[in-house]
């Protein structure tokens, strides 16, 4: 008895060491997003929808660095476990050169195509005009969030999070007060609007990057503290089983955060309300969300660890202990969601109609918190920690471009549904991609151990 409290007291106190730090960093980040949007909402609606659109190319962007980085944590979290911080300087010296390849790519779109790039989601030139204004500045801040996002993904495989969630809140701090005073033009500054909030973004994630690297090279024995030669020292052999790992969470999250992009597409046609609706409902069901990112962070990394260490009894105990966390705190949180919409839509300066289909949204989010919750834990959580990110692929593409994505025209083209039904019916995808997820998981077929090859 003794023996099993003292492991559950482990498990417990090695999950919040993870969790924590992360869900910290998402509920500031969500926090201070929240307060952008309400900032940007006094400019009117057209300029919400301007900087949503226009964000969701940064969207694809960041989604693809998280599968990036994600995807060669699974190495770095396994050979955490192993004991190996040679072979973490190589696998992070990867993630640096695509990282910063990848940057270069979407910088150079932008620059070229800035007005093509939002005509796909809506035909509005008011708001294409502003989102033009938006997406050249911003662009300046992709390589510095590239690089930032490697440290940061690759410091939670490590459990060393302190530093960088400190530096994280910070830069957020900076991004919000520039926005406040840049946007609306106070003290003394000229008042700039959306491009204001571009300026805040890429300050705040210049100053972001260099203090990451100025904390991380400040411990000289950090793991993540290579040299060049560390960096590059990595042979095809080593290159090969990263990408391969890698390509199919790299793919995934292209299909992903293309294709909820694509969504923006259908919903475009029912107007500029809709989009302000989704993207408003969608940042404060992140708030209630940020706990499993967190979540999903510590199952990730912990399950990595003990597979790493080819101790696979207990990372499946450790997967069957946070599917229980996830459903107990899931159906608190889709609850408190549905009781404080309310309470949260009053900070928004919108029209009565947006209010309202926004409420609606809300409700919809909270009805599908729960299924929703599960398959983020066992896709980003569970199966990737095991190598199983094929699968994981498969079944992401297949849910969103074969069901979701047709939903998503026939509901608004056809039927002619408004926002919120829309998305309930969207949403749909959730329920049936849990029932497969479940079957997979219990199947065990997920739990591979990648690194025992190096040791």
């Amino acid at each position: 008895m003794n023996n099993y409290l003292q492991k559950n007291m482990v498990f417990y106190k090695t999950m919040l060491i993870i969790a924590l730090p992360v869900v910290i960093q998402h509920l500031i980040s969500i926090g201070l997003n929240m307060a952008d949007t309400v900032m940007v909402s006094g400019l009117g609606e057209n300029a919400i929808s301007a900087v949503g659109l226009a964000n969701r190319f940064y969207f694809v962007f960041s989604v693809i660095c998280f599968g990036i980085y994600s995807g060669s944590s699974i190495f770095i979290a396994q050979y955490w476990g192993a004991g190996d911080t040679k072979n973490i300087k190589k696998v992070f010296g990867i993630n640096l050169v695509i990282g910063s390849l990848l940057s270069a790519l979407f910088s150079f779109f932008i620059f070229l195509f800035p007005d093509k790039i939002l005509r796909i989601f809506i035909n509005d030139s008011e708001v294409i005009s502003l989102g033009v204004d938006y997406l050249k500045i911003a662009a300046f801040s992709y390589f510095f969030t590239s690089i930032s996002f490697a440290f940061s993904f690759s410091s939670r495989a490590i459990h060393k999070l302190k530093y960088p969630t400190i530096v994280n809140a910070v830069a957020l701090l900076i991004n919000t007060i520039l926005n406040y005073v840049l946007i609306n033009g106070y003290y003394g500054f000229p008042k700039l609007g959306v491009q204001g909030a571009a300026i805040a973004t890429v300050i705040s994630r210049i100053f972001e990057f260099f203090a990451m690297i100025y904390i991380i090279y400040k411990d000289k024995n950090h793991p993540l503290a290579g040299s060049f030669k560390d960096f590059t020292s990595w042979d095809i052999p080593l290159l090969k089983d990263v990408v391969k790992t890698s390509s199919p969470v790299i793919l995934a999250e292209i299909a992903w955060s293309v294709g909820t992009s694509v969504y923006f597409i259908a919903y475009g046609f029912l107007g500029s309300y809709a989009i302000a609706v989704v993207q408003i409902s969608t940042t404060i069901s992140d708030f209630f969300q940020a706990l499993f990112f967190g979540l999903g962070s510590s199952c990730a990394v912990m399950i990595g660890n003990e597979i790493g260490k080819n101790k696979i009894d207990n990372a499946f105990d450790y997967s069957k202990k946070f599917i229980k966390i996830t459903l107990t705190m899931s159906i608190i949180l889709s609850a408190l969601l549905f009781l404080f919409k309310g309470n949260i839509i009053q900070f928004f300066n919108l029209e009565k109609d947006t209010i309202y289909y926004l409420d609606k949204a809300l409700i919809v989010f909270s009805i599908y918190f729960t299924p929703k919750m599960f398959s983020y834990m066992f896709i980003i959580g569970i199966l990737r920690a095991g190598g199983d990110t094929k699968f994981c692929m498969v079944i992401d593409i297949v849910s969103i471009w074969f069901i979701g994505i047709p939903l998503s025209f026939i509901t608004v083209l056809y039927f002619h549904l408004p926002i919120h039904l829309v998305m309930a019916v969207v949403f749909s995808e959730e329920v049936l991609k849990l029932f497969i997820l479940v079957n997979r998981y219990k199947s065990k077929k997920w739990i591979n151990n990648l690194v025992i090859k190096y040791d």
